[in-house]
């Protein structure tokens, strides 16, 4: 009641962890959308490392989960490698029978070897930022095609997770808006013709809440499904993690899309006057060295 209270309140911190109990960032929320992809009922089943243990099989990794925990979008730390989770760094080098510390020690515990192997993967899976939905893109056609639909998921032979199709990501980026909003015109422009009329955007109107989900998108990765043809002609299906292009994110504070465009044609004046300026300046340059000499 004290979070909901100081939310209410205003305040930053406070409505953070209430976004991210509402979405899954934080809480028994979290653990329902990221437990299907902690296992893949599609893998082979691996031999278990001790032969008379049946249990001792060491963890599979889906494919949604790599691709989540070699991101850096999808993680709150630094991302993981295939080699670490192929061979985790917190095995020693004699867990591998071929090395030259298991020739010179012995071999290193199976036992171990195994509690060694689930404790890295609990403890890298609980790093993950689980996203929302899976995006299905399809570049074989010409134009870009995206889909979100539980139906489109299943005809594309992959698995849903968490909120999909539900519309719940599609309204967080509805209420924080486009990235750059059309510029508003002056009041010459307006009197001057007739037609034009003031941009209309859908966002929230207020800032400090567009600010708190532009925070919360910067939190919810996007997992993208799209489909490439190799060399050969054959349709394959890959994985990718990104950020939405109107999250709050480091890693997104000097993208291409946070560059405002061009809307007057003052502005394209200028534009035009400062690159002209720019390719004079070295034949200038150029003419004075000449005159010296």
């Amino acid at each position: 009641m004290h979070k909901i209270e100081a939310a209410n309140n205003g305040g930053h911190d406070a409505f953070a962890h209430v976004l991210d109990l509402a979405y899954g960032r934080k809480g028994k929320l979290r653990w329902e959308i990221i437990e299907p992809i902690l296992s893949d009922s599609n893998a082979q089943i691996p031999a278990p490392i001790i032969p008379s243990v049946k249990k001792s099989q060491p963890p599979v990794y889906s494919p949604e989960l790599q691709t989540l925990l070699t991101s850096s979008d999808s993680r709150r730390t630094k991302p993981l490698s295939l080699k670490s989770l192929a061979f985790p760094p917190t095995l020693p080098s004699r867990a591998n029978p071929a090395s030259e510390d298991a020739r010179l020690l012995g071999p290193f515990s199976k036992r171990r070897e195994v509690n060694t192997r689930w404790r890295y993967f609990s403890k890298e899976w609980k790093k993950v930022r689980p996203p929302l939905q899976v995006v299905l893109t399809n570049t074989i056609s010409e134009e870009t095609q995206f889909a979100t639909s539980s139906d489109e998921v299943v005809r594309a032979g992959i698995r849903g997770i968490g909120m999909q199709g539900r519309g719940v990501f599609e309204d967080i980026k509805a209420i924080v808006g486009p990235v750059i909003t059309p510029k508003r015109l002056t009041r010459r422009e307006r009197h001057g013709d007739g037609n034009a009329t003031c941009p209309k955007t859908t966002r929230h109107p207020s800032r400090w809440l567009r600010r708190r989900f532009q925070e919360l998108l910067g939190r919810t990765p996007v997992l993208a499904y799209s489909r490439h043809t190799d060399k050969d002609g054959l349709i394959y299906g890959k994985y990718s993690v990104s950020l939405p292009e109107n999250a709050l994110a480091p890693s997104l504070r000097f993208d291409s899309s946070r560059i405002p465009e061009v809307y007057t044609s003052a502005d394209q004046q200028w534009l035009q006057l400062t690159s002209r300026e720019d390719e004079e300046k070295p034949n200038s340059k150029a003419a004075h060295v000449d005159t010296r000499l």
